[in-house]
């Protein structure tokens, strides 16, 4: 949503090149390298099933036609002045459309058109499909973060560190187009925390910060291989700067206790030998999360 709000937003200068400076290598991917394959195989992936999000992804296959655009991947939450600047705006109206107040709509792109309708108060992410019945105050919230964001940086911002917000405490409203995109269809509990962990044993996983700030838990924990404990603030920091490379996971067991904690138990093989794990998820806000992880290394 985040880049086709910035399209529609600069579609009175859409003579100029656009320089999108965007932390999320899934996004990228899916303009400019998915996409023209997904609309050859009439909007279906390699393995034959639907695209998720097609109407969506429609409408910016639309919207970038005649116009000049490239994409530029910067690494999210490493002091680049844009793209923490495009976080601090967009957990702001993330924090107001939990709050109910009034969102802020933030500086959007120089002459564009004002948006018709007032700014409306926020309806909570997670509040009932009762607790709103209009349609712009359900999804105004979202487009105004996006139209932000995309202008600024194209940032998630999964993770942004303010003095007046928790970062933890607004829910992350990008999260479900990444989720179903990585789950198979109608999986069980066990199979969603298999795939998960799957993805985390991912080198390009584990290089998306904003991705691994879905999965982590704020109250994540970990006694790694080295005898080291970490937290996720630094986790995520030492994966930007080295994700590691793939392993394979053979998992010894899978239990999931009155469907919101969970406990997998595997081994892992890479290059620097085997090892038996274990993670803890927690299914909170819609979703699982893992919360504890321990590894010993096999002698």
């Amino acid at each position: 949503m985040a880049v086709l709000d910035l399209l529609r937003s600069t579609e009175h200068v859409a003579d100029q090149p656009l320089r999108i400076l965007c932390d999320s290598q899934y996004v990228i991917n899916c303009i400019t390298k998915w996409m023209p394959g997904w609309k050859r195989k009439g909007w279906r992936k390699a393995d034959g099933k639907p695209v998720l999000n097609v109407d969506l992804l429609k409408d910016i296959d639309a919207a970038i036609v005649g116009r000049s655009y490239t994409f530029e991947w910067v690494k999210g939450h490493a002091g680049h002045p844009l793209n923490e600047a495009a976080d601090e705006r967009a957990r702001a109206v993330a924090t107001a459309y939990q709050a109910r107040t009034p969102v802020p709509a933030g500086p959007g792109f120089q002459g564009a058109p004002a948006p018709d309708e007032p700014n409306p108060v926020a309806v909570p992410a997670f509040a009932s499909p009762a607790a709103s019945t209009s349609p712009a105050a359900s999804t105004r919230p979202v487009a105004a973060a996006s139209a932000v964001r995309q202008t600024s940086t194209g940032s998630r911002g999964a993770r942004a560190g303010l003095s007046a917000v928790d970062p933890e405490d607004a829910p992350d409203l990008f999260s479900t187009l990444l989720e179903e995109e990585f789950l198979p269809d109608s999986p069980s509990e066990a199979d969603q925390v298999i795939a998960l962990e799957e993805q985390l044993l991912d080198p390009e996983v584990r290089a998306d910060a904003g991705r691994l700030a879905v999965l982590l838990d704020p109250d994540f924990e970990e006694f790694g291989t080295s005898g080291r404990a970490w937290n996720r603030d630094t986790m995520l920091a030492a994966l930007d700067d080295d994700p590691s490379t793939a392993a394979s996971m053979q998992v010894l067991n899978v239990q999931v206790f009155d469907g919101a904690t969970a406990l997998l138990t595997y081994r892992t093989t890479d290059r620097r030998g085997s090892a038996l794990r274990s993670s803890v998820w927690r299914h909170t806000d819609g979703q699982w999360r893992l919360r504890f992880h321990q590894g010993t290394p096999e002698v």
